[in-house]
């Protein structure tokens, strides 16, 4: 595939803060200088992606770097600064690179969303264990990096579904792979199909959120929950070997899936362009609404 271009002289949206006492990585979505006053759309665009596989990388490297068979576990904590968890895919990209017939293009946007999944579920073979902290809602692409991590810890009040289907499209960036981890694949097809926004309340007795905690309180319960890790570090790296051997997760298999996702959405007819692009003006002027519970007919 062809290299894109890097970014150059543009603020990071993915805000990294190292705590080595704790042996965790806090990764915040959405970060922006001071001064930006810009339009910004809390979505999973190529910049955050790009900055986010960065980190992710540096990680990896240090990790790799410590070659101690006891070393402890890590944490890589996923959160957002902004009112929202993640609002999904880049639609106007989908929407620009399907008019255009580019699908190169997009194959290259889904594989690197693919990969920085793939590094939230296993970043460094056993080593990490992630965590995703919901303070806003998380739909779409959002639903699918929180899916990716070992725990969710949700706000009370919270939302997450996948939107897609209104569109005439399907979430195609793990949300099958690792919501069957969670539910039954009947189950599973359901939500990925029903465009219903659910609340995290409903999703804890359904198994698909671990914690839900109250209004402010998700980044707390992170640090307590490391914390109570740490003291079984050894248990969790080898049920990080136990899961990936019983219930593998591959590269392959997510490329995979996300491949069938640019073929349909190369498909896509102008009725469901259409509903993808109010969707994206929908994000732009997000106000705090679920942007499936919009008029869309």
């Amino acid at each position: 595939m062809s290299a894109r271009l890097p970014i150059a002289n543009v603020p990071a949206l993915f805000r990294h803060v190292a705590d080595p006492a704790s042996g965790t990585d806090w990764g915040y979505m959405h970060a922006q200088p001071a001064n930006h006053d810009a339009p910004y759309s809390p979505c999973f665009s190529e910049h955050l992606l790009d900055d986010m596989k960065r980190v992710q990388e540096r990680i990896r490297r240090e990790l790799a770097s410590d070659s101690d068979p006891r070393a402890g576990i890590r944490h890589f904590v996923l959160a957002s600064d902004a009112d929202v968890f993640n609002l999904g895919g880049d639609l106007a990209l989908f929407s620009r690179m399907i008019r255009s017939g580019n699908r190169q293009r997009l194959l290259e946007y889904a594989c690197l969303c693919i990969e920085v999944a793939f590094n939230l579920y296993r970043l460094h073979e056993d080593r990490v264990h992630s965590i995703a902290v919901i303070q806003g809602d998380a739909l779409g692409g959002g639903f699918e990096a929180a899916l990716c991590c070992h725990t969710i810890i949700a706000e009370a009040g919270t939302g997450m579904g996948f939107p897609e289907v209104l569109f005439d499209l399907f979430p195609g960036m793990g949300a099958y792979t690792f919501l069957t981890r969670r539910v039954t694949p009947v189950q599973a097809e359901r939500m990925m199909l029903n465009a219903r926004v659910y609340p995290v309340e409903e999703l804890l007795r359904m198994g698909v959120v671990d914690q839900v905690v109250p209004r402010g309180y998700g980044l707390q319960a992170a640090s307590e929950l490391i914390k109570r890790n740490q003291r079984m570090g050894n248990a969790l790296r080898a049920m990080n070997t136990v899961r990936q051997a019983c219930r593998p997760v591959s590269l392959d298999e997510l490329l995979s899936v996300t491949t069938e996702w640019v073929d349909a959405a190369m498909r896509l007819n102008d009725r469901g362009l259409k509903t993808m692009e109010r969707l994206v003006r929908a994000q732009q002027r997000r106000a705090g609404a679920i942007v499936p519970a919009l008029a869309l007919a």
